[in-house]
């Protein structure tokens, strides 16, 4: 499968963070966004919050400049940024009083979050899920061929 170049810069640099233990949602210069943008901090004055999916006045003006950040347009980042602290299990945008995983630095957590923020590197380059095991294992996933069994106490 062909990639873009902003796509494999970007799982390169998460791999990296991830197994170098630089993987942090909370900081946002080792979070999944601030990793792809080398580890500075800059792309935060995007938003007021975050987390947040809504361009501030900073944020707007990048991106009606056509501003890009190691190929990726502020709401691009926007949207990488908010997949990962969803899929590592945070209440968005990010505030002291939203819920928020007890160890955000646990490997499993992280690894969910890796998987939800590479999920939307994938949809923002039009390529298929990377993390979709079921092409693997020629299965289609349904919600309908779930069932649920109570087992009695």
């Amino acid at each position: 499968m062909k990639t873009s170049h902003r796509f494999d810069l970007a799982i390169q640099k998460l791999y990296s963070a991830f197994h170098n233990e630089q993987l942090h949602p909370e900081c946002s210069m080792q979070c999944a966004v601030g990793n792809i943008c080398d580890n500075h901090d800059a792309w935060k004055h995007l938003s007021d919050d975050h987390g947040s999916l809504q361009l501030n006045y900073v944020g707007m003006v990048h991106e009606r400049i056509g501003r890009k950040f190691n190929g990726y347009t502020p709401t691009e980042l926007l949207k990488i940024e908010a997949a990962f602290l969803q899929g590592c299990g945070y209440q968005l945008p990010l505030r002291h009083d939203n819920w928020k995983p007890l160890d955000p630095t646990n490997k499993n957590t992280l690894f969910n979050g890796l998987c939800s923020a590479v999920r939307m590197l994938c949809t923002l380059d039009g390529i298929r899920d990377v993390m979709d095991a079921s092409k693997l294992f020629d299965y289609n996933k349904s919600e309908d061929d779930l069932e649920i069994v109570h087992c009695p106490l």
